[in-house]
């Protein structure tokens, strides 16, 4: 039911295999006195990327400490300290809809669930498939509900839908209102394997789960938080799921449909039809994984564009003209497979093949190797090049282009346990590092758990603390691709055609982060980006890539709403430099992370 469904492995064997010689990198052996000067004592920063939880999915029952604020499921008053619902909770109460004819953002609603409809087990591992989960009541409360009341936190769920035109119904026009509705209405589209169908979507109200720090859940991301900063205003890049989220990731932009870099048309079964079938409440015609994905969003005719055009159109401050989308350009705006191979053979493409045709968009990669400043990107089960059933492939996001894939930096895209040996060495380190978990631990709902994602995690500071000249002049990033489709109660900034999505955690772990802090200021993937940029000093990526927004300007009033919109920050605000000569306190790892 899902493109990443895969079997799991041994993460010990894994660790123990650990691939041999590799290739030296153009600038990763560098000195750092021949490394390019950087902006800020910053000269190391590794980017983690977990997959599919959003920020209150994640952080709705956690407390800050004091003088510090959160705005979460708690804070607003949507639950109690204990999971069971808040003063507020109808405030997250979820509505019904009749959506017969034309995709819109903002269906006819027809009253509010009276419960929610009882999870379903997708195809979470242990569990019988595609069933209502019995693990979890029939008659949940029309709202939120905390995951760890019935199942362990380390067990395996459902997975809610996470697809770009299903992501803008659920949000509502910021109602966040429409989760379960089209959950049960189409799910991930009628084109998969199994195929779907109006009368059972496998979804349920898996999308309102949580999990609950008061009660002791993800307790080394809350400790984390506490010890290091954190954001409560940090964004998916694109509505949906991971491909087009991680392509955003390294190009502040979005893939499309090409042949040798001039955009055309894709095939027509891969084009995004959301518009309902006839005798159906909301079930698309065209869509899923093993169908529609691309669309034309210049031209307002094309099912489903107006709709999102009107919205944005409509809004106060200026978005992109045009949505940002350029015309007679196809995007992608979820999940295919990637141009190349892992070792840089061009794949094969066709009507039924729904893979990428190699980009030519620049990258973060491109701009770093321009100036010397060393990276790598590395992949849990990439195995020097033969994946194991631990690798995600659309997680991979620079094998889609030409610019890497046909030359020698091919040879910065590594596997995971190349990490373990580069962190010894800070000679090894590259400047500019990103780490995509093995499948079974990056957290993804159904085939893993936060609790294997936190051990991950756990794994990468310890090893990089473990080196104390390394730590003292590292940062370390922590976020998701995406919210997963997990509800989130917090602000979404349209930016463009594409998004921004729902929040999702980014909290920066470094002896230079200030302790405890909770940044408000609007981010989004872009903002690593521009962390990066501004850090090495390099320019945006192109004309139209979105590290080009400017940093947010907010009112006292309202600090999560940027009054310049559309506008993305740069992380800095996470980090104090003003005592860098004692950036060194945490070098030796003694705390409780």
């Amino acid at each position: 039911m899902h493109p990443n469904t895969l079997p799991r492995l041994s993460l010990m064997a894994l660790s123990i295999a650990l691939i041999g010689h590799v290739p030296p990198l153009h600038a990763a052996d560098a000195t750092p006195e021949h490394r390019p000067h950087t902006l800020t004592p910053i000269e190391h920063v590794i980017v983690i990327m977990g997959e599919n939880h959003t920020f209150d999915n994640v952080y709705g029952g956690y407390r800050p400490p004091r003088g510090e604020s959160v705005r979460n499921l708690l804070s607003e008053g949507i639950i109690n300290a204990d999971g069971s619902p808040g003063p507020n909770f109808s405030k997250a109460a979820q509505q019904q809809a009749s959506n017969p004819n034309l995709y819109s953002l903002d269906p006819s609603q027809t009253g509010a669930y009276a419960t929610l409809p009882q999870p379903n087990t997708t195809y979470a591992t242990g569990q019988t498939p595609g069933v209502p989960d019995p693990r979890f009541p029939a008659d949940l409360p029309n709202g939120p509900f905390q995951i760890t009341k019935y199942v362990s936190y380390d067990a395996h769920v459902g997975d809610p839908v996470h697809r770009f035109f299903q992501m803008w119904q659920q949000h509502d026009k910021g109602r966040n209102d429409l989760f379960p509705w089209v959950a049960e209405t189409v799910g991930i589209g009628p084109q998969n394997d199994p195929p779907l169908t109006p009368a059972n979507t496998y979804q349920g109200g898996v999308s309102m789960g949580f999990y609950n720090m008061s009660t002791g859940d993800a307790p080394y991301f809350k400790a984390l938080a506490e010890r290091y900063a954190m954001s409560d205003n940090y964004h998916q890049s694109i509505m949906g799921g991971t491909g087009a989220n991680f392509i955003a990731i390294v190009t502040g932009d979005v893939a499309y449909h090409n042949t040798n870099g001039v955009a055309d048309m894709p095939p027509a079964n891969q084009i995004e039809n959301p518009n309902p079938q006839a005798g159906t409440n909301n079930f698309y015609q065209q869509d899923g994984y093993r169908g529609g994905s691309y669309v034309n969003c210049a031209d307002a005719s094309q099912p489903g564009v107006s709709a999102i055009m009107d919205y944005i159109n409509g809004l106060p401050g200026e978005a992109f003209r045009g949505g940002n989308c350029a015309p007679g350009h196809y995007y992608l705006l979820n999940n295919y497979g990637l141009g190349y191979t892992a070792t840089g053979q061009a794949k094969p493409l066709g009507a039924e093949l729904f893979t990428l045709p190699p980009q030519t968009l620049p990258t973060i990669a491109d701009a770093l190797s321009a100036r010397a400043v060393s990276w790598k990107w590395y992949s849990g089960g990439r195995n020097n090049g033969n994946p194991t059933d631990e690798y995600c492939s659309i997680c991979d996001p620079l094998t889609g282009f030409k610019s890497v894939m046909t030359t020698s930096l091919k040879d910065n895209l590594q596997d995971v346990t190349q990490f373990y040996q580069d962190v010894r060495d800070e000679k090894r380190m590259p400047a500019v590092a990103f780490i995509r978990p093995f499948e079974s631990a990056a957290g993804h709902p159904a085939n893993s758990t936060m609790a294997g994602y936190e051990n991950f995690v756990k794994d990468i500071i310890s090893r990089v603390k473990s080196n104390k000249k390394l730590w003292a002049r590292t940062a370390i990033l922590i976020t998701m691709d995406e919210g997963g489709g997990y509800y989130d109660s917090g602000y979404v900034q349209p930016v463009d055609f594409f998004g921004d999505g729902t929040r999702i955690p980014m909290v920066v772990v470094s002896p230079f982060a200030k302790k405890g802090h909770v940044d408000h200021s609007y981010s989004d993937h872009a903002s690593i980006l521009k962390f990066i940029e501004k850090n090495w000093r390099l320019q945006p990526l192109s004309a139209r890539s979105r590290d080009n927004l400017p940093d947010p300007v907010a009112s006292a009033q309202d600090p999560y709403v940027p009054l310049n919109r559309p506008a993305t920050g740069d992380l800095m605000g996470m980090f104090s430099f003003e005592h860098a000569a004692d950036a060194s306190r945490d070098q030796a790892g003694n705390d409780d992370d």
